[in-house]
């Protein structure tokens, strides 16, 4: 067999002086480039260790490319270690538009009810003329705490007058009526405790979960023709003509009218025991208490306070309604006054007023004394354990009919935001 040398450039030269003899040597760029090259025409092999211009451009370029993908992460890394997991999946948002001020909504099943209108199967629906899109306006990122999510209800706004309500900083969710149903479901009993907007807070929510925006707040099974015609949309929250048809436990449509529950019944039991004057009387205790029952319930209970009107907001007397209030309630059921115990209370001030205010009013009640009110509320609740959601900013572009009380767009949107601090409460903790 020939050698290695032989094979490459045939017998006669060795193989390293044929190299030696046939190297050219350049050196006009001040570099020396070596391209040995071989009798046999062999392919010419050429070691270069310069960099042309465009494997620049590439290494560069990937450089910062890696760079601004790490910029990127290290920006929205504080945000994804605060959102729910539920959400993490769903964050990147594929219509997110640069500099806008507020985002699309996470594109996520958990946002499809934000995002169409929840309305549309309910009775009524065209006649009354209200969307669910014209109530709230959804955005990203979801509040994604108890605490910001009342935040962001409580100093939320409009653009506009009427306009569609929109949280400040993080979004709330617009659930529907299966969602609504559910969340309820996870209370022995959810118990409203106030005024007459308090009334109309209960009232939203029976139009929910009766999916009826004609007659869902009101007792429509005993209407007689004028009051179907007096009652009707709007109208329902006419404190003046329609205040004594409202709904005023869930238990009332179970009996009269069951068909029209959404909600499966005996799942949950909604209530309201309007309790305004100070001192209280025996006989609205009393019913307070029967509404408790006498032993502990094996699901959490839930308190929603509403007051300060009826008291010409007069701030010491509404904290001395809510401290006796919570003394009955922790009276009757001492396991809640215990440390640690699960009571979820929430607290909402009064609404913007409106211009249909009546005059003699506008000091006392008009819009500074309410802004007032309901910040020092807030302060005062929360040293008693109860949490706070505003209402003036939402409502202070939104329909007054008698200048006082919201009508049913803005009292669904009150409605909603109960549902979500409902739902934002850990009733593991029972």
């Amino acid at each position: 067999m020939d050698s290695p040398e032989k094979l490459f450039s045939g017998p006669s030269t060795p193989l390293s002086s044929r190299v030696s003899s046939m190297t050219r040597v350049s050196s006009g760029s001040g570099l020396l480039n070596v391209t040995p090259t071989f009798r046999n025409k062999q392919p010419a092999v050429t070691r270069s260790w310069m960099m042309t211009p465009r494997q620049a451009v590439k290494i560069l370029a990937a450089a910062f490319c890696t760079l601004g993908v790490l910029w990127i992460f290290s920006g929205i890394s504080p945000q994804i270690r605060h959102l729910d997991k539920a959400l993490i999946s769903s964050y990147w948002n594929a219509s997110f538009l640069p500099n806008a001020a507020l985002q699309p909504p996470e594109p996520s099943d958990l946002r499809i009810p934000d995002t169409t209108d929840t309305f549309s199967s309910y009775k009524y629906r065209n006649t009354c003329n209200i969307s669910s899109l014209d109530l709230h306006a959804p955005f990203s990122p979801l509040c994604d705490n108890r605490q910001s999510m009342l935040e962001a209800m409580s100093s939320g706004g409009r653009i506009g007058f009427d306009a569609p309500y929109i949280p400040r900083g993080c979004d709330m969710r617009w659930f529907s009526t299966e969602e609504v149903c559910e969340i309820l479901s996870r209370f022995e009993k959810v118990i409203i405790i106030g005024d007459s907007m308090m009334r109309h807070v209960i009232g939203s929510i029976n139009v929910l979960i009766r999916k009826d925006l004609g007659y869902g707040a009101v007792t429509d099974w005993n209407f007689s023709p004028q009051e179907r015609q007096d009652c009707f949309c709007n109208y329902q929250f006419n404190v003046k003509a329609c205040s004594i048809q409202g709904i005023f436990k869930s238990q009332d449509v179970i009996r009269h009218d069951p068909g029209s529950l959404a909600c499966t019944e005996g799942t949950f039991d909604l209530m309201i025991e309007q309790m305004i004057r100070f001192p209280i009387p025996p006989e609205e205790t009393d019913r307070l208490k029967d509404l408790m029952g006498p032993k502990k319930p094996q699901k959490p209970f839930a308190f929603i306070f509403g007051h300060g009107l009826w008291n010409d907001l007069d701030l010491q007397a509404t904290l001395d309604w809510l401290d006796l209030v919570l003394d009955i309630i922790g009276s009757h059921h001492s396991y809640l006054t215990k440390k640690g115990a699960f009571w979820p209370r929430l607290f909402i001030t009064p609404n913007a007023a409106g211009v249909h205010k009546p005059d003699q009013w506008l000091v006392t009640q008009g819009n500074k004394a309410l802004q007032l009110f309901e910040e020092s509320v807030k302060v005062e609740a929360g040293r008693r354990g109860v949490e706070h959601v505003g209402t003036w900013n939402m409502s202070i572009q939104s329909n007054k009919f008698d200048g006082v009380h919201v009508d049913l767009k803005g009292n669904l949107i009150k409605a909603m935001m109960v549902m979500n601090w409902l739902n934002m409460l850990d009733v593991k903790q029972h």
